[in-house]
């Protein structure tokens, strides 16, 4: 611990600490971890970047279906590839001391795979066919056949979430429904957690 301390000063582990849900400990745990990733590239270049497949190596996102789409939300430069700052990003919207609220803000635009700012059917339809199936995939259709359920059945829940959530009838949800029906669901901050 001791050499990542070397890494920062007092005054950035104060900035660091006052920007995340962390403490100045586990700002270094945290780079510590972010270190371990590919020391050969982070040494003590504050700047380096890692790459998406490196942070995918990490057990806390390699069992994640989202893993893929986390990185990229998280990413700077929205390539899925991350400097420590947005690894620091990660790890404190994930942390336990996290309020609800950011995690869903984060959920969301991890579920808004084309970033149009709603989830529309085709980003839930995603959403269902990565928890169902586990993997990552660019086009839901090829993991709809790999799934033990029939692309009808994933419409059909599809369709049921929509009818429960989409207040406004308009075939997709805005942030303000997913909110809402995110506030009923006392589990969900919980299930949404990467530990360090």
């Amino acid at each position: 611990m001791g050499q990542g301390k070397s890494q920062f000063s007092e005054a950035e582990l104060e900035d660091y600490q006052d920007l995340t849900y962390f403490t100045k400990k586990e700002i270094l745990y945290a780079h510590n971890h972010f270190q371990k990733l590919a020391p050969e590239k982070v040494g003590h270049n504050p700047n380096a970047k890692l790459p998406m497949d490196k942070l995918l190596t990490l057990p806390e996102l390699r069992a994640n279906p989202f893993a893929d789409r986390i990185c990229q939300v998280f990413s700077s430069s929205k390539d899925g590839d991350c400097t420590f700052e947005d690894f620091l990003d990660m790890m404190s919207v994930f942390s336990e001391a996290a309020p609800k609220t950011v995690k869903t803000a984060y959920a969301f635009r991890i579920y808004d795979f084309d970033g149009d700012e709603y989830l529309d059917r085709s980003d839930l339809t995603q959403v269902v066919c990565r928890l169902i199936g586990g993997r990552h995939v660019t086009e839901p259709s090829q993991l709809v056949a790999d799934l033990r359920m029939s692309s009808s059945d994933v419409d059909i829940l599809v369709s049921k979430i929509l009818e429960e959530a989409d207040l406004d009838d308009d075939g997709r949800l805005a942030y303000a429904e997913f909110d809402h029906v995110m506030s009923k669901a006392p589990d969900f901050a919980n299930s949404f957690l990467i530990r360090l």
